[in-house]
């Protein structure tokens, strides 16, 4: 199944299509619409929607059943919410992460007709934010018998190469104290502000563990995202705080990663004066899991698998039971950035071979 002869649409054209529909997180309902519209009626689909969400999936009786997910919203836009085809290659907000992705997974739905397994065709609602908003809980809620499956592919921009697992991802907010006083006499006070330079000294200084873990190479990462203090332009401020974000290898959980954020950072810190750390948000690690064998053909077809360093809702569909690993077009390293794009050989390779795994 090669060339161009088995791709009915212009899979670049599509792309744009889908970029030019805004859709940032919580704001996915035109998106959703355009879609929910472009499958239905499809005699070999059922399709649904709930919420922001859109389902597709085909009854046919086979054995084992795939889900190929993919995230409708994007980050906001940094004037680069209006597509542009530049040859062969699509730029625009999302077309990288994942709108790409989105326009394979479409027109997969349509052209699989008779697949070697049952299909479930998920995009889904915010992704891109905090996962208490994400359209996955809210089918996990409503609606679980749609989640069911054997095995997910998320079509996350990987360069068309198998990237495994995903790492987990914390958010902790660290606060120190100090004592107030006017800053015509600030020795008679403590700066909190200036205490967090020792601490931002040491979250500069961190060296992430760098684990191999079935063969693919994680790299964990902690950085300082957001400060906050102060309380007028004449005080000395008493408390101050900092926003960290650590990405840790699946060989962690969130409870032992906070344990080694907090053992770092407990040198320059002191509980005496009011000096604690918070969890905001954990998002548990994925282990590459690719032992299944729809997973190791796609790897035999793709090559040797690599980690993957940011987090991906492969997480969520392990927690549920399924074999899950992240595959689709574009380029993981531009996603979030100003220019965006994704090439139209990239979009065939996707969907040539993801056809070709659930076809034969």
């Amino acid at each position: 199944m090669t060339g161009r002869a088995d791709i009915t649409r212009d899979l670049l054209a599509d792309t744009a299509g889908l970029v030019a529909i805004s859709s940032p997180s919580h704001h996915e309902a035109a998106l959703a619409a355009h879609l929910a519209e472009r499958l239905a009626g499809l005699s070999h689909l059922s399709v649904e929607r709930v919420g922001d969400n859109v389902i597709a999936r085909t009854d046919a009786g086979r054995p084992r059943r795939v889900i190929l997910a993919g995230h409708l919203d994007t980050v906001p836009a940094q004037d680069n919410e209006t597509p542009q085809i530049d040859g062969d290659v699509c730029r625009g907000l999302g077309s990288t992460d994942m709108k790409g992705g989105l326009a394979v997974l479409a027109l997969l739905a349509e052209q699989l007709r008779d697949p070697a397994l049952d299909l479930t065709f998920l995009f889904y609602s915010c992704e891109e934010v905090d996962m208490r908003h994400s359209g996955l809980l809210q089918l996990r809620d409503l609606r679980p018998e749609l989640l069911e499956g054997d095995v997910a592919i998320l079509a996350e921009p990987t360069n068309c190469l198998v990237e495994a697992g995903c790492q987990g991802n914390l958010r902790l907010k660290l606060t120190v104290g100090g004592t107030r006083a006017h800053t015509a006499r600030p020795w008679m006070g403590t700066n909190a502000i200036h205490r967090l330079g020792v601490v931002l000294q040491s979250v500069d200084a961190y060296e992430g563990r760098r684990p191999v873990i079935d063969g693919c190479h994680y790299r964990e990462a902690l950085q300082a995202v957001a400060v906050e203090g102060g309380v007028a332009n004449n005080v000395v401020p008493d408390a101050a705080s900092l926003t960290l974000n650590h990405r840790y290898a699946p060989d962690r959980d969130a409870v032992s990663a906070r344990a080694a954020v907090e053992e770092l950072l407990a040198p320059v810190l002191d509980p005496s004066a009011g000096d604690r750390i918070e969890l905001l948000a954990a998002s548990e690690a994925a282990a590459p899991g690719l032992t299944d064998p729809l997973l190791e053909r796609l790897v035999s077809m793709t090559g040797p698998p690599v980690a993957k360093l940011g987090w991906t809702d492969v997480s969520f569909f392990s927690s549920l039971g399924l074999a899950a690993t992240n595959f689709g077009p574009g380029d993981p390293t531009l996603a979030h950035t100003r220019d965006e794009w994704v090439s139209r050989a990239d979009l065939e390779k996707a969907y040539l071979t993801l056809a070709q795994l659930l076809t034969g």
